[in-house]
């Protein structure tokens, strides 16, 4: 008996074959409705400093162009820093078309969390201050609604059995039919083989068990997000902003742990190896070796936490209104309550 779970033979890309329906693409549509929901939720609560000055068309407006610097930001980050093939570099209109080289429809493969994040914070921000709308104020509501609608883009990541985890002999070790195959020749490869009872006698390349790593992201940079800010800190907020600097720095951290058991893209295995120099990327040898997801997820962090700190010392240095108590008034004069007779002539 496999000590491993078969990537499920029903799951497909696409939804219905022929169409060019793709469940990645219906996963960001889900993403979408959720955060806005969750958004519309927030600005309904009278607590919120928004409500009654946002309406229906603001929020759609403002999802709108979110949704274009996301989908712009996250392309070209995927072209461009994790793709080290050149094609892109060489060919820019090929970011944006959807279509392979025998014109079948492909969809936009290939998007990068923090461009999507960069481009969806410039076009928010935008957007803000054209409506004048306070842009912390604003950032609160949108980065607490986003985590749980993530969750499902990871989910649309693990029904295209890509962004897979390194290889693994857990019990809940996944065998995706796609995954890169690895060389018989090293010996932990032989090891886990033997370990799950995958026979590799006269194999020079298998295929192994990955972690789920899609899965664990969309737990810890989904759902443990958004739990925690949603129910701790959303109604416990001390200043405006600061639900800002807890996604960046949550995020940070889930991304950072989850990275050590997604496999890094061709070309990027570890930009920091203090590790050993022989790790494979497909394989996790040390904590020492950071991948690129993982240093901008630092940078992330310690953005995230010179937000919380600017935003504080802001609030501070503002200008307190001085308070002081009015003189209590004089009491009005009495008027005379007698009523002057009229003579009679």
């Amino acid at each position: 008996m496999p000590l491993y779970i078969e990537y499920p033979a029903w799951l497909s890309p696409v939804i219905i074959p022929g169409l060019p329906l793709r469940w990645y693409g219906m996963m960001y549509l889900v993403a979408f409705a959720i955060a806005y929901l969750l958004t519309k939720v927030q600005l309904k609560e009278r607590s919120n400093p928004l409500h009654g000055k946002m309406t229906n068309d603001d929020v759609v407006n403002l999802f709108f162009w979110m949704i274009i610097g996301l989908l712009i930001g996250s392309r070209i980050f995927a072209t461009t820093i994790y793709d080290t093939s050149g094609r892109y570099l060489g060919k820019p209109w090929l970011i944006f078309w959807p279509f392979d080289s025998e014109m079948n429809f492909t969809g936009l493969q290939g998007m990068s969390f923090h461009g999507g994040l960069v481009g969806a914070v410039i076009a928010g921000v935008i957007y803000a201050r054209v409506r004048k709308f306070n842009i912390p104020e604003l950032a609160d509501v949108i980065v607490t609604s986003v985590p749980l609608g993530y969750t499902f883009g990871r989910i649309g990541n693990f029904i295209n059995g890509e962004l897979y985890g390194r290889i693994t002999d857990s019990s809940w070790g996944v065998l995706f039919p796609n995954a890169e195959r690895v060389p018989t020749s090293h010996p932990a490869v032989r090891e886990i083989a033997d370990s799950v009872g995958i026979d590799i006698t006269g194999q020079a390349m298998v295929n192994l068990p990955r972690h789920p790593s899609q899965l664990y992201e969309a737990f810890l940079e989904g759902v443990l997000l958004w739990a925690i800010m949603w129910f701790v800190f959303r109604t416990r907020k001390p200043f405006r902003g600061f639900m800002v600097g807890v996604f960046l720095v949550g995020y940070s951290i889930a991304r950072f742990i989850a990275e050590y058991f997604r496999q890094p893209d061709p070309g990027l295995d570890f930009v920091i190896q203090w590790g050993p120099a022989n790790n494979p990327r497909w394989l996790l040898m040390s904590p020492w070796n950071i991948t690129t997801g993982q240093v901008l997820s630092l940078i992330m962090a310690v953005a995230g936490i010179i937000v919380l700190v600017a935003i504080r010392l802001y609030i501070g240095k503002r200008p307190q209104v001085e308070t002081f108590e009015a003189p209590t008034p004089p009491p009005p004069p009495k008027r005379n309550a007698r009523k002057k007779r009229s003579r009679k002539r």
